[in-house]
């Protein structure tokens, strides 16, 4: 005779079933997983170099905490929107090799993403040093 009652099952996704502190110190592990993946992309690798050198430079550049935020944070941001492509990317890849019309679509817009974030980055930064230099 078959069991009415159905059985608990092993969530495919265990990180669903943590709670607490418990999910947070393994979605801080997943995210520097994510991390090491990105830095395995050249564009990341270029970004995160940059950023080294960028980051601090906002601090002297920026003319109060406004300025030093829009300077830093324009930075993340493009860091966090290739990272963003960067999964896109390997999402459509996993699919399969095959070229497709809609896959392209999604990676051409991923690609857009960064290419926005790069002129927003470019453009603040141009602008504090116009500021700083030229005024």
């Amino acid at each position: 005779m078959i069991d009415p009652t159905p059985r608990e099952q092993v969530p495919v996704n265990l990180q669903k079933g943590r709670t607490g502190l418990n999910r947070m110190v393994h979605a801080l592990g997943y995210s520097f997983e994510g991390l090491r993946a990105g830095w395995k992309e050249t564009a990341f690798r270029q970004e995160v170099i940059a950023a080294i050198l960028l980051l601090p430079l906002a601090f002297w550049l920026g003319r109060g905490w406004e300025q030093v935020a829009l300077l830093a944070g324009s930075v993340v941001l493009l860091m966090i929107v290739e990272l963003l492509n960067t999964g896109i990317e390997t999402a459509i890849d996993r699919i399969g090799p095959e070229w497709h019309d809609l896959s392209k679509r999604a990676k051409d817009m991923g690609s857009a993403a960064v290419l926005l974030a790069l002129l927003l980055c470019a453009g603040i930064w141009a602008a504090a040093l116009w500021h700083r230099f030229a005024s």
